[in-house]
């Protein structure tokens, strides 16, 4: 969706920047998602990191996370571990600079969610006569 539209617009660093910049986006979906998964926390309820765009620059990495939590709790929740997920990162990541975390929820998985359902709700004929 937006993210996804952003990554046309940019402008110079040629090929060999945006495989790497996809490069390094995948390795913070993985160390995020893992980093999730230790932390024992309720309020995070079934959190997935569903994608992360970093600029070029590092300055700055947006995950995109969704949960069955309260959009406004997880995000409290996450600016909480930040601290957190941010060493992680750079535990891991082998980055001369680690990117400043934005949580944002993604909403695709909301509305994919939603039109599923919406889908069930017309069932085929055959459904109907069973």
């Amino acid at each position: 969706m937006g993210r996804r539209a952003s990554r046309g617009s940019r402008s110079g660093g040629g090929t060999s920047g945006f495989q790497r910049t996809d490069r390094l986006n995948e390795l913070l979906v993985r160390i995020l998602a893992e980093e999730l998964e230790r932390i024992d926390d309720d309020r995070l309820g079934f959190a997935t990191v569903t994608g992360v765009e970093t600029d070029q620059d590092l300055s700055i990495a947006r995950a995109w996370v969704a949960s069955d939590a309260p959009d406004e709790e997880l995000l409290e929740v996450l600016e909480e571990y930040r601290p957190r997920l941010h060493r992680a990162i750079g535990e891991r990541a082998r980055l001369r600079r680690v990117p400043p975390l934005t949580f944002l929820v993604d909403e695709a998985v909301r509305s994919a969610d939603r039109i599923e359902e919406i889908l069930r709700g017309f069932g085929s004929p055959a459904d109907e006569e069973e």
